[in-house]
């Protein structure tokens, strides 16, 4: 149909109906000219044509924007123009790019087949890029075209398109649409393993964003002076965004086998209030959150979190993870066999809770801080002690205990000597001469105090004494 004589007289007609408004420098008439013209592609089904008008109609109006502004230069007629649209009260457009850009999307999932839907992408891609007032248009346009490369199993093409777009400069753009595509272009970029990028891209992220009250929000937004346009109707609202961003850092960090980042992901979700009220949802996070904490290494941030989960009255729920935390908490040397007997049911369990297995290195990583854990309360209970005892205590041989010890000494999680030709461990720390001198002039000072004391009390009694024979 896209052949049809009828259909170029139409257009034809309404081409010349649309010059004349435009020198008429009548824009509302010039805007449904121009936007009369797609419709009347559209309904005959000519894509191709379609296409060729969009290029041709968005080429005249930059001949509108030079004759409303012949003496202003060209960045100010942007600012200008974004200012118009963005803070019109009722969000009229006043250029016919912006409309005709607004009415073809909504074509684009009545295109016949996926060639021609790419086709009308690229088309509107091009003639929104660089021009401020369809800012936000264009980075629709650009994550649905990312989608499609990324169906097409195109994931690196489809991450580098959406790096494309800076949507964090956009001032017009909904707080939660910026969000939800910052976290789309993250999420592409951990499924093409591009870590580094994906890290810089949630850095853009503020995580106290998500503690912001919606209501308060909208009312600022009605007070000010910028209109801020409602996000699309896919978007998720702030919690479920929430959850999405640390579900993408919970993926971020367990690249790395970082597992108290990993934790304080799972602690962040366990505190969105959907998620508190449903106990079908906080039990696994719950779960998740114990077992990290176990898993990571042991710091101040670690013993705080400990401390904090172990006071939640939610843990009597599942009251095995309570057990587990207070092993590891206290003074107490554990025997590994015994424990991985007690909750290897529950860790082999995970694989099928929400949020997934715990990791092929987690096993190994548990039985690590175990011995950590049980050379902690050695050097508690010991200021010296023999490596071969040491060996006794940790349940291994002497040459695995000694690499233990010498790499949490390294790591600064301890202090501690080894004589290895005497096998002798020391875990009182070195004092310099000045701390040697101290301790001496405390003792002896302390020494004269109880000289002084003494003497003192002495001295007391034998006037006690003497009061009593002289009466």
């Amino acid at each position: 149909m896209e052949g049809d004589g009828k259909l170029e007289a139409q257009i034809e007609a309404l081409l010349n109906v649309e010059k004349q408004m435009r020198q008429a420098g009548d824009v509302a008439s010039t805007r449904k000219a121009a936007t009369d013209i797609l419709q009347l592609c559209f309904e005959a089904r000519a894509w191709k044509t379609l296409n060729e008008q969009i290029v041709l109609l968005s080429k005249r109006r930059g001949q509108l924007k030079q004759a409303l502004a012949s003496s202003v230069n060209a960045w100010a007629i942007g600012y200008q123009c974004a200012c118009v649209l963005r803070k019109s009260g009722n969000h009229t457009r006043v250029f016919a790019v912006q409309a005709m850009v607004q009415q073809a999307m909504q074509y684009i999932d009545q295109t016949p087949d996926l060639d021609t839907k790419i086709e009308l992408i690229k088309t509107l891609n091009s003639v929104s890029a660089g021009k401020i007032y369809v800012e936000i248009e264009r980075a629709r346009l650009i994550k649905k075209l990312a989608k499609i490369k990324e169906e097409q199993q195109l994931i690196g093409e489809a991450a580098d398109l959406m790096q494309e777009v800076a949507v964090e400069t956009f001032g017009a753009m909904a707080k939660t649409e910026k969000i939800a595509f910052i976290l789309e272009q993250v999420r592409l970029c951990l499924d093409h393993k591009d870590y580094v990028r994906a890290q810089i891209l949630s850095r853009k992220i503020n995580p106290r964003v998500f503690e912001a009250d919606p209501s308060k929000e909208k009312k600022k937004a009605k007070e000010g002076e910028n209109v801020v346009e409602e996000p699309a109707a896919d978007i998720p609202s702030l919690p479920e965004l929430k959850q999405i961003y640390y579900q993408l850092m919970i993926r971020y960090y367990s690249h790395s086998n970082d597992y108290l980042e990993i934790c304080r992901c799972y602690k962040a979700i366990y505190e969105i209030p959907s998620v508190k009220e449903d106990p079908a949802q906080w039990i696994p996070v719950l779960r998740k959150i114990c077992w990290y904490l176990v898993l990571s290494p042991h710091d101040s941030m670690q013993s705080s979190l400990h401390n904090s989960t172990l006071e939640d009255k939610n843990l009597s729920e599942i009251p095995h993870f309570r057990l587990l935390l207070k092993q590891l908490i206290t003074m107490e040397v554990i025997q590994w066999t015994a424990l991985w007997n007690t909750f290897k049911d529950e860790f082999e369990n995970e694989k099928n809770m929400p949020g997934g297995t715990l990791g092929d290195k987690a096993a190994e990583d548990l039985k690590l801080r175990v011995i950590e854990h049980n050379i902690l309360v050695v050097s508690k209970y010991y200021s010296r002690i023999t490596l071969k005892r040491l060996a006794v205590l940790l349940c291994l041989d002497i040459q695995e205990a000694e690499k233990h010890l010498s790499e949490m000494v390294v790591s600064k999680a301890l202090v501690a000597k080894i004589d290895r030709p005497m096998g002798i461990v020391c875990f009182q720390p070195p004092k310099d001469s000045n701390d040697i001198l101290n301790s001496w002039a405390s003792n002896l000072e302390k020494l004269l105090d109880l000289v002084e004391k003494s003497c003192h009390q002495i001295h007391k009694e034998t006037m006690v004494h003497k009061a009593a024979l002289k009466a």
